[in-house]
């Protein structure tokens, strides 16, 4: 059970704060909410006391491991071994993003900011990039306590850094 004030992710929407606990009427029968305000977006959503587990709510990362993000986007490009079969590629997406985990979300945002990068995205994959992209932010600023702009710009430096990164700079060489 969350507390108003606790800092949550719901899959699929991102993170917010409980803004309260209100019992509602729906449909003939009384039941307890988490209000959860977005700050992306200024959105409230309502999600059913006895099902926000199910549905997959869960508290957001710590700093601390918010800050392995970091290390899934710098993850560098590697040669494309993605499916090439556009569908297959989108439902592993959405499987990824509908986990809740971030840093599953991460590689999603990592991946698809890549092949962009590399080839250009279909309108469905741009969406998903930017949606995908949105869930992380909010996780991001509140785990991090930072600001929207600051954190999305760490983030699009972070995964510019990974494309262009080369192993043979580093000495590396792939055979």
């Amino acid at each position: 059970m969350f507390n108003i004030g606790d800092k949550v992710v719901y899959p699929m929407h991102g993170a917010g704060t409980i803004e309260s606990i209100e019992q509602r009427d729906m449909m003939g029968s009384k039941e307890n909410y988490y209000i959860i305000k977005m700050p992306v977006g200024d959105i409230k959503l309502m999600v059913p006391t006895s099902k926000a587990e199910n549905i997959g709510v869960r508290e957001i990362v710590s700093k601390d491991d918010s800050e392995m993000v970091f290390k899934v986007l710098e993850k560098p490009k590697e040669p494309y071994v993605h499916d090439t079969n556009w569908s297959k590629r989108y439902n592993s997406n959405i499987e990824k993003i509908k986990s809740g985990n971030i840093y599953e979300v991460a590689e999603v945002v990592r991946d698809l900011s890549h092949r962009h990068m590399e080839r250009g995205l279909s309108i469905g994959e741009k969406k998903m990039l930017n949606s995908a992209k949105n869930i992380l932010l909010s996780e991001m600023v509140l785990s991090q306590n930072g600001e929207h702009n600051m954190i999305c710009t760490i983030i699009d430096d972070t995964i510019k850094c990974s494309f262009s990164y080369k192993p043979e700079e580093d000495g590396v060489i792939n055979n």
